[in-house]
């Protein structure tokens, strides 16, 4: 468990859960995170080791209501101080009181992680499909073995050819291509509005920043950390990216990172966009997924800080035929559309429990009701 949360596995534990860990410096600073189990705190967070008697999982949910910004210690970042909170006065329910609220908080985020699980899984079965598609060929091969292709249905079986051609990659299915993927997506490109003309912020126009994929984690983007108006597009480089575009960052850090738009929105300049020409939006998103890890790593292991345009064109990736595409995207097009409306979902939980939650703890709503 680090600053942002957690951010891998360890063999070992530090601390036992449950737990909390706070971000003491950087970006993450002051950001609480709890731990069900027993976890290795990383030395950028500040954890709990004692709960005095509390219910573990209130004071998760108090402690995020603190404004820990008040307290930063640091001056080239920010830097959180524990001798700098102790003495900070707080005052909180009995126990008994404690349990209920943090039942109420928490059964909201239970649903939620429940979602994220069933959407990981739910995409993980798409990519599995693309993989014994696009990659390994099954349907092909079985062809070849004589054999029904596993799981198709006759008319799609048939869509698949049973021999195999020399190309660039390897041998590729007969009739397919090897090519750019510019020649089945279009490359949009985003920009800035002014910072300086509040006119242009704080619109209804979500506007996807490299941060705001890089920090998604799921296969949609489906809210921004920032909004802009239409004026701030109509008077700036950005422009309207189609729902179910792919985007992808471009630059920085976390150069290739890539999600799908759950709506349409503007982005910056730092991301590009793949919009599908044949109506097929998810096989062009795990086929992204797929070159762009290849694409990153680079042909000898150096790792790439930014794609440009030409990286687009000079992409050699395996072009099906179109009714395949079409084929692919039938069938995985159900799993994609639960991913979405459960992130929407789960989008809807979290602004409840974010409203009940100061409400909660004041008092103000009653945790019988």
């Amino acid at each position: 468990m680090g600053s942002a949360g957690q951010n891998g596995f360890h063999d070992t534990a530090l601390a036992k859960g449950p737990g909390i860990v706070i971000g003491r410096s950087g970006a993450s600073f002051g950001q609480v995170h709890y731990s069900s189990t027993d976890y290795w705190p990383h030395n950028t967070a500040l954890y709990v080791t004692d709960f005095k008697g509390n219910d573990p999982r209130f004071a998760f949910y108090f402690l995020k209501l603190i404004d820990f910004s008040r307290y930063n210690s640091g001056s080239a970042q920010p830097s959180l101080n524990r001798n700098f909170i102790y003495p900070i006065p707080v005052r909180i329910p009995p126990l008994a009181e404690q349990k209920r609220i943090a039942h109420i908080l928490g059964t909201l985020d239970d649903k939620i992680e429940l979602n994220r699980r069933m959407n990981a899984t739910l995409e993980a079965m798409a990519r599995a499909l693309f993989q014994s598609w696009f990659v390994d060929f099954d349907p092909v091969r079985a062809k070849m073995d004589g054999r029904r292709p596993a799981g198709l249905d006759k008319d799609t079986a048939a869509l698949f050819p049973s021999t195999f051609k020399d190309s660039s990659l390897g041998p590729i299915p007969q009739g397919w291509e090897v090519g750019s993927i510019l020649r089945q997506a279009d490359l949009l490109s985003g920009g800035t509005p002014r910072t300086d003309v509040p006119a242009y912020w704080g619109g209804d126009v979500p506007w996807a920043s490299a941060k705001d994929v890089s920090q998604c984690g799921e296969a949609f983007l489906v809210t921004t950390e920032r909004m802009i108006t239409r004026l701030g597009v109509d008077e700036s480089s950005t422009k309207i990216i189609p729902t179910l575009s792919t985007v992808v960052v471009a630059r920085g850090a976390t150069t290739g990172r890539l999600t799908l738009l759950a709506n349409s929105m503007a982005m910056n300049q730092t991301c590009y966009a793949l919009s599908s020409q044949l109506g097929t939006p998810f096989v062009l998103y795990c086929n992204a997924r797929h070159f762009i890890e290849r694409l990153v790593q680079g042909g000898h292991g150096s790792i790439f800080d930014t794609i440009t345009t030409s990286t687009f064109e000079a992409t050699n990736v395996l072009l099906a035929p179109k009714e395949i595409l079409l084929a692919f995207d039938e069938q995985v097009a159900p799993l994609f559309h639960q991913i979405r409306a459960s992130l929407y979902q789960s989008r809807t939980l979290a602004n409840l429990r974010d409203m009940l939650l100061p409400k909660l703890l004041s008092g103000e709503v009653s945790n019988r009701s």
